[in-house]
């Protein structure tokens, strides 16, 4: 539970702090999908729904834009929305990394691993500074001698 608050916490603190940005993305994507919309002579509510379809990539293709400047709108209003999911997926992935490291003993973690597992051995095809899987204990260049066959 504290994992989830602490979670909670710092995703709500990102979005509090990045919500200028983020509205300022959304007003646009919906300004930008209106100019379209007059364009195409679309329905506000269409314009309205092809902008945001458009903005989170989403384009089910059932409602499109047809002259030039509109499709040239078209990728500006898929760049905006690719930034505002951006953002968005940062904010929640620092979140989750920050309460990943306020509640979980990764040491505690490893040792309780290597208990449950037995000791490994590091294949022979590793190198020192090579990347091993995970838990593999890295072998000194002595022990490495003793385990050729």
């Amino acid at each position: 539970m504290k994992f989830t608050l602490d979670f909670l916490e710092v995703l709500m603190t990102g979005l509090w702090l990045t919500l200028p940005v983020l509205a300022f993305f959304a007003v646009a994507v919906f300004a930008l999908g209106q100019v379209v919309g007059r364009l195409e002579k679309w329905t506000v509510f269409d314009a309205w729904y092809w902008s945001f379809i458009t903005a989170f990539t989403v384009g089910y293709g059932d409602i499109r834009p047809v002259r030039r400047s509109a499709r040239i709108i078209a990728i500006v209003i898929a760049m905006l929305g690719i930034m505002f999911t951006g953002i968005v997926v940062a904010i929640t992935v620092q979140a989750a990394s920050s309460a990943f490291q306020k509640n979980v003993d990764v040491k505690a973690l490893i040792e309780a691993r290597a208990q449950a597992t037995g000791p490994r051995i590091a294949p022979k095809s590793a190198r020192p500074g090579a990347l091993t899987p995970d838990l593999v204990q890295p072998v000194s260049a002595g022990e490495r001698r003793s385990l050729r066959v």
